[in-house]
């Protein structure tokens, strides 16, 4: 065993040794993440099961329906935009939030929405965590992928580890480069008050920052949709010039003005990205007060979800042969279920804790799930609640639904996961079970 590892393992052990003797609590045990000690602390709120998922790669495996969609996207923009897709997922709250403008107040940095490691480390929420540092190294354009954290609700749409890929592009001030093919999707009113532009700029700069950005994505949908519609097993899917588009005002704190871009697909208008001009204060800090430019993000999951027809966002991390042995690298291929096996269904009802102690927050409880259950917690839903005429105190009941991707499972192993769930809820979550 190399060395260093082996001095870091005994290490480890001895400090978790001297803090259980000290009744220290061990939130998931002490933190072990590429080769580096992070010791608990009050903020820490990270388990073993989201520890497990750092350094899978999914996005760097190039017969992966998330590699294959990083792929397109690096394809479509090409060799001027440098790509990033290693970077260590172990920020600064610093990076991650007052890097981007994100207020002291904003729900986002909370122990219920984030991951945190320590008061000083945490899991990044977004891969703009890292757009400063880029900027500051000198790259004007570039993409970077990776696999962000956040705290969320279960069910076949979320997971509390998902994809996502930044894009940024700088120009010199006053010499905004054109777009070769101009922007055609509806776009709301010319930036107003409740999404401006920012009063730094010269008001033809950032429009044309915006035409750029606008131009640069819109293309970069119809890209992916005509590479989805050119491996289509049954011409169901878009074609390129069939992509229908449009713009719509956003909020975010590290753009302005900001847009989302949503694609018309199944009758319905599906979100694809966020993006906007990156706030000049971003660009100051990075070293970079003379210039101008855009940046987007957008989530491989919902995307590969949809163009692959991938029903449930647990599969993207299934080993399973019969997920993975469907897909190759640069080709879209429609997935093929599994036979289905059945679900298994568990009630919890519990008292809200008073309002004098730490207030109940769902994602505790889906998180708790999540570390009892792993990937067999396929939905977890508020079913009832009712506050008591007399005492006043607030009922929940959550329906769980337990469900394999691929095997079978008993009723005699998930009375056990819902024994430990019930077990753990009253000192993890401060309840009283009924």
């Amino acid at each position: 065993m190399d060395q260093r590892l082996l001095q870091l393992i005994r290490r480890m052990q001895l400090l978790h040794h001297q803090m259980r003797a000290r009744g220290m609590p061990l939130v998931g045990r002490l933190n072990v993440c590429r080769c580096r000690l992070y010791p608990p602390d009050a903020q820490t709120n990270v388990t073993r099961s989201i520890l497990s998922r750092v350094g899978r790669g999914l996005h760097q495996q190039p017969a992966h329906p998330l590699g294959i969609m990083a792929g397109f996207i690096r394809e479509y923009f090409g060799a001027r935009y440098a790509y990033h897709d290693a970077i260590s997922p172990i920020v600064s709250p610093a990076a991650n939030f007052e890097s981007l403008c994100f207020p002291a107040d904003h729900p986002g940095r909370s122990r219920s929405d984030s991951y945190y490691l320590n008061r000083d480390w945490m899991l990044r929420t977004h891969t703009s965590a890292h757009q400063a540092e880029l900027i500051r190294g000198g790259n004007d354009r570039f993409l970077l992928t990776a696999d962000v954290y956040r705290r969320d609700e279960i069910d076949r749409t979320h997971y509390p580890v998902f994809h996502q890929v930044e894009g940024v592009c700088l120009f010199p001030q006053h010499a905004v480069e054109a777009p070769s093919t101009p922007a055609t999707a509806a776009s709301p009113a010319n930036a107003c008050d409740t999404n401006p532009r920012q009063p730094c700029y010269r008001r033809e700069d950032s429009m044309a920052v915006e035409e750029h950005l606008k131009a640069s994505l819109e293309g970069m949908v119809r890209h992916l949709f005509a590479r989805a519609a050119s491996h289509s097993v049954d011409g169901a899917a878009h074609t390129s010039s069939e992509v229908q588009m449009r713009w719509v005002d956003a909020y975010f704190p590290f753009t302005s003005p900001s847009y989302e871009l949503e694609v018309w697909y199944n009758e319905q208008w599906m979100e694809i990205l966020g993006c906007g001009v990156i706030n000049h204060s971003i660009l100051e800090r990075a070293g970079r007060p003379d210039a101008i430019g855009w940046a987007f993000g957008i989530g491989l999951e919902r995307l590969a979800m949809a163009l692959f027809r991938i029903p449930d966002i647990r599969l993207f991390w299934s080993e399973d042969a019969r997920f993975l042995g469907q897909f190759s690298p640069a080709k879209v291929t429609h997935f093929r279920p599994f036979s289905p096996y059945p679900s298994c269904t568990k009630d919890i009802s519990f008292w809200l804790p008073p309002a004098t102690t730490a207030p109940f927050h769902p994602n505790d409880l889906f998180e708790l799930v999540r570390d009892m259950a792993g990937d067999l917690v396929e939905d977890v839903k508020l079913v009832d609640q009712f506050v008591h005429p007399k005492t006043g105190r607030e009922s929940h009941c959550y329906r769980i639904m337990y469900r394999s991707m691929d095997r079978n499972v008993t009723n005699e192993e998930i009375n056990d996961i819902q024994a430990r769930v019930r077990e753990h809820a009253p000192k993890r979550l401060q309840v009283e079970l009924r």
